[in-house]
């Protein structure tokens, strides 16, 4: 079954993508629900999605779920499309509510007052091609 999983025929390309997507997405969710890696955790991710960004709380656990078990569904290759699906959605809502602002590029000098969009242009354009291979090689259900 872990083969199967795993498994992308003769090109690792797709393989590659959704795990490293994945692997990219879990530790944000981590540190909005469990405060690790740095995070703020529950008690400071709610207050800010919620009061600074204006989302209701359904939003907020649908972004902490798209995060974290979208992340996770990707890194594991179970129901690769729709955790790619939930980071696409994810990456369009935080480009356009909170980075849009701040132009193209991440801050990486700190001259900037937050992070530009590129980040989220990468990892939406890697969501749409898992959405559009599926699992292995254009394949997401035999």
């Amino acid at each position: 079954m872990l083969r199967r999983l795993m498994e992308t025929d003769e090109d690792p390309s797709p393989l590659v993508l959704r795990v490293v997507l994945g692997l990219v997405m879990m530790p944000h969710g981590a540190q909005h629900l469990l405060g690790w890696f740095g995070g703020p955790g529950l008690q400071g991710s709610v207050p800010f999605f919620s009061g600074v960004l204006g989302l209701p709380a359904i939003t907020v656990a649908l972004v902490i779920a798209a995060e974290l078990l979208g992340g996770a569904a990707l890194a594991a290759g179970v129901l690769s499309q729709l955790g790619a699906l939930a980071v696409a959605v994810l990456m369009v809502g935080a480009a356009v509510t909170v980075h849009l602002p701040h132009g193209f590029f991440m801050n990486w000098f700190g001259t900037q007052k937050g992070e530009g969009w590129e980040y989220h242009l990468l990892a939406l354009a890697m969501s749409a091609v898992i959405m559009i291979n599926g699992v292995a090689r254009g394949r997401s259900t035999p």
